[in-house]
């Protein structure tokens, strides 16, 4: 079970792709340490039933359209009367080699994971007096494997663009992002643990969610010994790589996958 050590009594907190996974986790553990949460999701009804388990509310959300997302924050500041922090956490992962998943597909994760965080962001920051952002990237954006070429790059944007942000609205907003490793969620549907770690809990990332609204810093991985890891990866020789990604099973982890154990979540999410 998820424990939360911080307390955000009296904070308003709005969370993206809130009715499962990171999502779901997220905003329970958010409302346990005190905070007002609603959460946005394209699937409102399931986001609904989530929400009123733990006593928080729910509204639409699509994170690719500029109008929705201003509604739902809104919506937000509506019932709620401000915004104290924004969780973007909606994303999907396309899985398969860049030649062959079709390019559309791979697409959506660019309007869905990036420019969903931006356009997140911005409507918060214009709804803030004093705020937290904090967008959900990937350990891939420091670590990027063979499978997720499309992937690893939109979370590596959310990188550059969360520190770039804060850097532009500190001290008044401060933005950080949350880089967790697998996580057991329908994302990584179809693929197995690799020599490298077992997957983490969604409530493992959750906490580091609260922990980050609590007192905001540029990157917390989750788990956090992997931190160096993926600071180092960048300064591995180029020869390096493909032996540390073959070591660790991390060659074919996206790209060799159970393709009918993974057909529900990509039919899911418009594969």
């Amino acid at each position: 079970m998820s424990k939360t050590p911080v307390s955000l009594s009296g904070k308003v907190v709005a969370v993206t792709g809130g009715a499962r996974g990171i999502g779901e986790a997220t905003g329970r553990a958010l409302r346990a340490a005190g905070a007002e949460v609603v959460v946005g999701d394209l699937d409102l009804d399931l986001a609904q039933q989530s929400a009123s388990s733990y006593d928080a509310s729910a509204l639409a959300l699509d994170v690719t359209s500029r109008e929705s997302v201003e509604a739902f924050l809104d919506g937000v500041v509506e019932r709620h009367g401000r915004l104290d922090a924004m969780v973007n956490n909606a994303g999907i992962m396309v899985l398969g080699e860049f030649r062959e998943v079709p390019l559309e597909r791979q697409l959506a994760q660019v309007r869905i994971n990036l420019e969903g965080v931006i356009l997140g962001s911005h409507a918060a920051a214009e709804r803030m007096d004093n705020g937290v952002i904090v967008n959900i990237a990937s350990l891939a954006g420091r670590i990027p494997m063979p499978g997720s070429a499309v992937y690893s790059a939109v979370k590596a944007g959310v990188i550059a663009f969360s520190e770039a942000l804060d850097a532009e609205l500190s001290p008044r907003v401060r933005v950080g992002a949350v880089l967790p490793s697998f996580t057991a969620t329908e994302l990584i549907a179809g693929t197995r643990a690799t020599g490298m770690t077992a997957p983490i809990s969604p409530e493992q990332v959750a906490d580091a969610v609260v922990a980050m609204v609590d007192r905001p810093k540029l990157t917390t991985t989750v788990p956090g010994h992997f931190a160096l890891s993926g600071a180092q990866w960048p300064l591995l020789p180029r020869r390096t790589r493909p032996w540390m990604r073959r070591r660790f099973g991390l060659d074919t982890v996206f790209t060799q996958f159970d393709r009918a154990g993974r057909a529900g979540y990509d039919q899911r999410t418009g594969g």
